[in-house]
């Protein structure tokens, strides 16, 4: 299908003032020019009674989580949703997945924990799954602290993020624990040495492409035999069986949209209950114009309609 017009307005916009790829820039500036372009507080949901940051004991030190507490009635604990920004293993923050996990918490509506996970180059795998992997376990373990039932907890995460969620459904099969009932990624990454064609067709650089996803794994991966690990390419993985119910959302203008398919289909073949979205005319990244597109927005509603259905 054509690029959405909205899309197609961007990509005017940025051919015309000279826009500038992430990959193209050291990683300092690259977190700077991400910062400039986060989402803004969305109006079309409402504010979470409470936000608020604190630490836990990470696998090197502190470890801060952030928590969205809904507006609710009543005293009853609310599933709770632990979630992983995106931006490459390389960019991103709390701050950057502020507008999707306020809409989590209201439209689903749930506890969202949100991970302030160590960053590549200066943090290479794993230490973003080791950290991650240390804020499951203790929302697991202190669910009821924050309000909510640690016995229906979900992972979800976009893009990178996406990947971590998918990363740290498998590593709680593997440890046996916590229980995580429900896993949503957005067009994950789950191979490091994709050779799809929608990696070598989607090349625009006005848009996140392939040499964007390559520029991620490069910075993420110390050695390139990282990549091997199931915990950082999930769909390497031996065995996929008993992972939990997912929904899976992709963007036909991503270089990732084949795998997403593909591990859809894996999971499928593994018996586990998937619900796969293809998004048809958008490019990676549409979650964060959900305040203009409504293609977005329906997006964000079916990401609730999911969580509801697996977690209540």
């Amino acid at each position: 299908m054509p690029l959405d017009p909205l899309y197609a307005g961007i990509r005017d916009y940025r051919v015309s003032t000279g826009f500038t790829p992430l990959y193209t820039m050291s990683v300092n500036r690259a977190r700077v020019a991400d910062r400039e372009t986060e989402a803004e507080i969305w109006d079309w949901v409402k504010e979470p009674e409470e936000v608020f940051d604190f630490d836990i004991d990470g696998p090197v030190g502190p470890l801060t989580l952030r928590v969205y507490r809904p507006q609710r009635e009543g005293d009853a604990p609310l599933p709770v949703v632990v979630y992983f920004f995106g931006g490459g293993w390389v960019v991103g923050s709390l701050d950057t997945c502020e507008a999707i996990c306020r809409a989590l918490a209201d439209l689903t509506p749930c506890v969202v924990v949100s991970v302030g996970y160590r960053l590549a180059p200066e943090h290479p795998f794993p230490a973003a799954i080791d950290d991650c992997y240390a804020a499951v376990r203790w929302v697991g373990e202190h669910a009821s602290e924050l309000g909510a039932d640690p016995a229906r907890m979900a992972v979800a995460g976009d893009s990178s993020g996406g990947n971590l969620a998918a990363v740290m459904a498998l590593m709680a099969r593997d440890r046996e624990g916590p229980t995580v009932s429900a896993q949503v990624l957005v067009y994950p990454p789950t191979r490091s040495d994709a050779t799809t064609r929608s990696m070598s067709e989607n090349v625009d650089p006005m848009f996140f492409n392939a040499r964007s996803s390559a520029w991620f794994w490069e910075h993420y991966l110390a050695e390139s035999s990282d990549g091997e690990s199931p915990y950082a390419s999930p769909a390497k993985a031996a065995d996929h069986t008993g992972l939990p119910p997912t929904l899976l959302l992709t963007a036909e203008y991503c270089p990732l949209y084949d795998e997403g398919e593909e591990y859809a289909e894996i999971l499928s073949r593994a018996d586990v209950p998937v619900e796969f979205h293809p998004h048809k005319d958008l490019p990676h990244g549409f979650l964060q114009l959900s305040a203009v597109l409504e293609t977005s927005r329906n997006a964000m509603r079916l990401i609730a309609d999911f969580l509801r259905r697996r977690l209540n």
